[in-house]
């Protein structure tokens, strides 16, 4: 049995909205096993958040942009360690500085990020200098989208970056739909762009769940796997892109909206980057 400390209770805390006493329970179920524990938590009823396509940071500064043709997006986050730090117009426009040089020099990768020279000095000794005169950790990320269109928007003072990327430019269309995301938090696209691994986890831990259900007592394998697929299907709607309902229009779907502006118009992937 692994020891459970206190940062890893207040890690599962944050990450879950759990009770500590839950989250330490949990913990000890799973012998420590962080994601273990998040299905614990789920499978008892706990109203936890399904595992998103976002990544998340505490506190900085996250822009997202495009190239001046639009094909390629990039969300470049700067973290720190205090929301002092992360609202000072300085550190704002230091993030700015390294988020720039990325869309210029097309980088892929955080690491190509890092070897970025900006006026003499690499990124990655601009953050040491950084990190030195302010005293707080910091990190840079990155994510990136390629497509025939990228639309990019930034949501509540760098807060949140996402990256759409579409098959055909629709400028209007790609705003709508970034919002959604940052909204809506979806985890793909649509169903088949959900990963293997995240069904199998949804569907495992909605069938345990009605197995513990005293209703479900005595009822067939049979029954259980089809009820278990209904609500698989419900997740897809509630969870991805194109199912979810049109937030501007709830009266359809975000994918009957892409229709109705063009019936060739395909959303490719996105990106959504988050401070947690």
């Amino acid at each position: 049995m692994s020891a459970i400390t206190a940062q890893d209770i207040n890690k599962l805390r944050q990450a879950t909205g759990a009770g500590m006493m839950d989250c330490r329970k949990a913990l000890t179920e799973t012998n420590g096993d962080f994601e273990g524990a998040i299905d614990w938590l789920r499978k008892q009823g706990q109203k936890v958040a399904a595992k998103r396509s976002d990544r998340e940071a505490k506190e900085g500064v996250i822009i997202a942009q495009t190239s001046a043709d639009h094909k390629t997006g990039f969300v470049v986050c700067i973290s720190c360690e205090t929301d002092f730090v992360s609202k000072n117009a300085e550190f704002v426009a230091f993030a700015q500085t390294i988020a720039d040089a990325a869309v210029a020099n097309n980088v892929k990768t955080v690491d190509e990020l890092n070897a970025v020279s900006i006026n003499g000095t690499t990124v990655a000794d601009m953050i040491n200098d950084k990190l030195a005169s302010i005293g707080e950790k910091i990190a840079a990320k990155l994510e990136r989208v390629d497509a025939p269109y990228v639309a990019s928007y930034i949501h509540g003072s760098y807060r949140m970056g996402v990256l759409v990327g579409l098959t055909t430019e629709a400028a209007e269309l790609g705003k709508d739909l970034a919002m959604q995301i940052a909204a809506m938090n979806p985890v793909a696209v649509d169903p088949e762009s959900v990963p293997a691994e995240t069904v199998t986890r949804e569907r495992a831990i909605i069938i345990d769940t009605m197995k513990e259900d005293p209703k479900m007592a005595g009822k067939p394998e049979e029954m259980i796997a089809k009820i278990a697929e209904g609500k698989i299907a419900a997740f897809f709607k509630e969870q991805t892109l194109l199912a979810q309902s049109f937030v501007k229009d709830g009266s359809k779907t975000v994918g009957d909206h892409v229709k109705s502006v063009g019936a060739d118009i395909k959303v490719t992937e996105f990106k959504r980057v988050a401070l947690g």
